[in-house]
């Protein structure tokens, strides 16, 4: 593929790593040839970087798969998951899985796969989770304005308004960690 066929989401391999493009611009200034500005997220490290392509260049196009693994248990070393499908159990790595601090017991996993080798894991982009461990709230704590920390069940730590408390069920976006609301 060249540069001509960049879509968001779709996958290169460059030295030897696999690449998803986040966001691209095909720039074509008054002076010089065009050129593609590009945003790409290594698929291994999960690092975003930067990188500019000549209008025409050439790259190998990376065929991914996606399947929906569930999650089952953690026995202190590797992460079990198991395929709906066949029932296959897998052991994957803590490094594997992208967003680990909110995998829950019987949870919808997103895993990547190329050339029959996991890549990695997502968990889905929004959890429900209920707070076990939260301050309590004070007098003129109000609903906007700040915010204070809430251990989830997951053990993972975010940022809720004031009002919630502990046993509230929360809705958390695990790409940036952000509280949403609280679910009824």
């Amino acid at each position: 593929m060249d540069t001509s066929d960049f879509r968001n989401g779709i996958s290169i391999i460059m030295d030897n790593d696999i690449y998803t493009i986040v966001d691209f611009q095909h720039v074509k200034p008054g002076k010089g040839g065009a050129f593609v500005r590009s945003s790409i997220k290594n698929l291994k490290t999960g690092r975003t970087i930067d990188k500019t392509w000549r209008a025409g260049e050439r790259m190998e196009q990376a065929i991914l798969e996606r399947k929906t693994v569930q999650y089952m248990y953690n026995d202190g070393t590797d992460y079990w998951v198991m395929d709906p499908e066949t029932f296959e159990q897998i052991a994957v790595t803590k490094d594997q899985i992208e967003g680990v601090k909110y995998l829950k017991e019987n949870m919808d996993l997103s895993v990547i796969v190329h050339n029959e080798k996991i890549i990695g894991i997502e968990v889905p982009n929004f959890v429900e989770l209920e707070v076990t461990e939260t301050a309590g709230s004070e007098k003129g704590d109000t609903a906007s304005g700040g915010g204070k920390p809430a251990t989830v069940e997951t053990g993972a730590v975010v940022t809720v308004p004031f009002f919630v408390k502990q046993g509230d069920k929360i809705k958390i976006d695990t790409r940036n960690d952000q509280y949403l609301e609280r679910v009824k």
